[in-house]
């Protein structure tokens, strides 16, 4: 049982204090914006909105900034504000395919349509420490040209074509989607419950998961067929007028993993698509989704299921970060009845095997002057 503390107010009015000092830090330095926040860790406010499922890039840089830069601690603090938000209504599906792409890159086909676009990425730098950005050294301009024209299907869509990767899936019409932040969570999953799970689930624990299906546990050998990044139109749909209404642009990531599949008594050989979206610029946090989702397909797929990765109700049930720290960080709540009740016990325990222990003793030290 959980007992509660009684009499600690002003204990704990002055750790608050102390919390506030601490996170405003020297005060000779100058304080942090918001806007330098989200400007300048643009990624790390990206991870608060997608695991937090609030798009908000200033509510997630004031998160940033009372949890001092831990991110869960943030992501916490967006999710409770999000839970006092109105609910107006669902947009209409968004068409990742008219994407406005900041990068766009692919590990399956060289040439494509639309082409390569590197983007923004940390993919070709070298990993050493560049001194000049503590000197504040001056930025150069980035190289720009015209925005091409040409379309940029998808991979999965040139795939398609020739019959090679199964169906992308249709959604009914009347289909009314889940929603895991006011539904409780039910096993087996819908595979769009089970996606809104793992979008805003731990970036560090679906990465681990999705490593560990590149190591042999649940191999199903990925390749990306493709990583997308920018901005995506969002659309409603009212009652009283007959065509949607654009609310405007959020960035997000997607991502499609393509996986060998050699076929089952469900499915011919094909390939399988594994999915990941997320809020922001977080290709590792999509990528690491779309192989853990393409895991999880296996008994959809007809696939033994034999690994971590491929077990819904564990993989589901741990990923959430604010559910594990919370459950863990609850340990350091007053367990005082509880552990007492313990040490009573493995005390009269103890004394009970120390009292065997002396009559083992006993009877053989009789033993041996019998003899």
């Amino acid at each position: 049982m959980y007992v509660a503390v009684k009499g600690g107010e002003a204990a704990i009015a002055n750790a608050h204090r102390l919390l506030a000092d601490r996170r405003r830090g020297d005060r000779s330095v100058p304080a942090l914006r918001l806007d330098q926040i989200v400007e300048q860790l643009a990624l790390g406010v990206d991870r608060v909105m997608s695991e937090g499922s609030l798009y908000d890039r200033e509510l997630a840089a004031l998160a940033v900034v009372q949890a001092r830069g831990d991110m869960i601690e943030a992501i916490f603090l967006v999710r409770a504000y999000r839970t006092t938000l109105p609910r107006f209504g669902y947009t209409n599906p968004v068409d990742t395919g008219a994407m406005q792409i900041e990068r766009r890159v692919s590990a399956t086909y060289k040439d494509l349509p639309g082409g390569q676009v590197l983007g923004p990425t940390f993919d070709y730098t070298h990993r050493l420490l560049d001194p000049e950005l503590a000197a504040g050294a001056e930025v150069d301009t980035p190289a720009q040209r015209p925005a091409e024209a040409e379309a940029m299907p998808r991979v999965s869509a040139i795939l398609a074509h020739e019959g090679l990767i199964e169906a992308d899936g249709e959604m009914p019409l009347d289909h009314v989607p889940g929603d895991i932040t006011r539904e409780p969570l039910q096993f087996p999953m819908a595979r769009d419950i089970r996606l809104q799970a793992l979008s805003r689930g731990d970036e560090g624990f679906l990465l681990a998961l999705g490593y560990s299906t590149q190591r042999g546990y649940a191999r199903n050998h990925p390749f990306v067929g493709e990583v997308r990044i920018g901005e995506v139109e969002l659309e409603l749909d009212v009652p009283e007028l007959p065509f949607a209404v654009p609310l405007g642009s959020i960035r997000a990531t997607e991502c499609q993993m393509v996986n060998q599949f050699k076929g089952s008594a469900k499915a011919p050989p094909q390939f399988t698509r594994g999915y990941g979206l997320v809020f922001g610029q977080s290709e590792r946090k999509a990528m690491a989704m779309a192989l853990c989702d393409r895991a999880l397909r296996a008994g959809e797929l007809g696939e033994d299921i034999v690994a971590a990765a491929q077990d819904e109700e564990f993989v589901i049930s741990h990923s959430d970060n604010v559910q594990a720290t919370g459950f863990v960080e609850h340990l350091k709540l007053p367990h005082y009845v509880d552990f007492q009740a313990e040490l009573g016990l493995v005390r009269r325990m103890r004394a009970e095997y120390e009292a065997r222990e002396n009559e083992d003793k006993a009877a053989e030290e009789k033993r041996e002057a019998a003899e």
